[in-house]
């Protein structure tokens, strides 16, 4: 019985590759077949007119003034421009198509990559008694008012919780206070905030080795999108008080400072520190980034990540555990946070064609993606301009960037929404092997999470 099933299994393993390939082969050549030596023309305008896109859009980014304006009419024409070459032609039919069945054959090939047991586990949990005395930031303005909004405060007191609500107009040390609250005896730490004041609780709960509870009030909460926590109603992460249980995960410092996500440096670590970002974020970018990409403000970077040297990028990301860059609708999340080795990001785009070549090459020369256990990043100046969690630093060079691994214990709901399954990465040659033939050893063993 259970051989016959995996023979199943396997068969439909093996036509799933098979319909994938076929399905990714007719994309590609349903517009040549179809068109003829006008296919081949279009798809040749295709590859122009997406360069020129890149190329637009750089100049848009690094230029000012008439080249800025100029630059975003032909962002905006050159795809028009192509969709009305396609429909005079009349092949816009063959492009919907052509999506249509790369689209299948996306969906095909995960779907026999997904069969073969390489979906990650889940993080190990921790079955722990609830707390008798946790203590809990709530920052009130965090999210645009979530505390109030879901009554955070009088729920989180109702179960026991000690609560101090911080004042939106003064300046408050929540390191001290979290310091304060295990000097008297608390035995969680909890923060209702954005990500920048998890991360200060977060370094005093693993500092004490105490459970640390994620409240997902901030705008974006990353790090509670990656915890698996519900972001719509940040109420119900209250349950961890109850019925609850823990995750080891890690912690990223630079320098001294812990950072839950990200530390940023280059161009996003210095278009944070523009007085006008948090109310204009769009404006305050177009406004410092012509200076920051042409290098004409700025430091030099070099970026040394366990001995690879990444010289001179515009723009390093460090971040705790690396992010997805393999599928366009999981970038920004992370699939583990307790592998104990940093994500690092470099991107260095010196013009135009090396823009188009960031977004049209497989292997852009521009970006570096890699992951290290140690990286120090250096300058040309005494000081780095750095956002780390969002938050707004002035650090000096160079900085180091390390990992605790597993140092946060994390306590959540037993019951929540939980990470999406990350797709497994589209890899044709192995679709290839499947195709070909699939049997017991096609299948690897399982990558492990906890």
């Amino acid at each position: 019985m259970g051989s016959a099933m995996t023979e199943r299994q396997h068969r439909r393993q093996r036509w799933a590759a098979r319909g994938a390939l076929a399905a990714a082969a007719s994309a590609v050549l349903l517009p040549l077949v179809t068109g003829g030596l006008r296919g081949l023309l279009l798809l040749a305008a295709t590859l122009v007119g997406l360069a020129l896109t890149a190329a637009a859009l750089w100049w848009v980014l690094s230029r000012r003034g008439v080249v800025r304006m100029a630059a975003a009419t032909l962002a905006l024409v050159a795809p028009v421009s192509l969709i009305t070459l396609f429909a005079t032609a009349n092949l816009l039919w063959v492009v919907f198509l052509s999506v249509l069945l790369w689209c299948a054959a996306v969906w095909s090939g995960r779907h026999a990559l997904r069969s073969t047991g390489l979906r990650p586990v889940r993080a190990k949990e921790y079955r722990t008694p609830p707390p008798r005395r946790p203590f809990l930031l709530l920052n009130p303005r965090s999210g645009g008012g979530k505390v109030e909004k879901f009554r955070l405060k009088e729920k989180a007191e109702a179960l026991g919780a000690r609560v101090v609500l911080l004042d939106p107009d003064q300046h408050q040390d929540v390191t001290a206070l979290a310091k304060a609250a295990v000097a008297d005896g608390a035995d969680l730490l909890g923060v209702a905030g954005g990500d920048g004041t998890q991360a200060l609780v977060a370094a005093v709960a693993a500092e004490h080795g105490l459970p640390f509870l994620v409240i997902a009030a901030g705008t974006r909460n990353h790090f509670a999108m990656d915890l698996g926590l519900d972001r719509d109603d940040p109420a119900t992460c209250l349950d961890a008080l109850t019925d609850g249980v823990e995750l080891r995960v890690d912690l990223g410092f630079a320098d001294d400072r812990p950072f839950v996500n990200n530390a940023s440096f280059g161009v996003y670590g210095a278009v944070v520190q523009s007085p006008g970002y948090r109310e204009d974020k769009v404006g305050a970018a177009l406004e410092r980034l012509p200076e920051l990409l042409t290098r004409q403000s700025g430091p030099r970077l070099t970026a040394v990540a366990d001995g690879t040297t990444i010289a001179d990028p515009q723009a390093v990301l460090v971040s705790n555990n690396a992010y997805r860059m393999d599928d366009p609708f999981g970038l920004g999340r992370r699939e583990r946070l307790n592998s104990g080795r940093l994500g690092v990001l470099a991107v260095r785009v010196d013009s135009a064609v090396e823009a188009a070549e960031l977004l049209l090459s497989p292997r852009p020369e521009g970006l570096t993606v890699l992951t290290a256990h140690h990286v120090v990043v250096q300058a040309d100046q005494p000081e780095l301009e750095v956002g780390l969690d969002g938050e707004a630093l002035t650090m000096p060079a160079p900085v180091h960037c390390r990992i605790a691994r597993r140092a946060l214990r994390v306590r959540v709901p037993r019951d929540r929404p939980g990470v999406p399954e990350a797709p497994p990465r589209l890899d044709w040659r192995r679709l290839r092997k499947l195709a070909a033939a699939v049997g017991r050893t096609a299948a690897p063993g399982r990558s492990r999470q906890g």
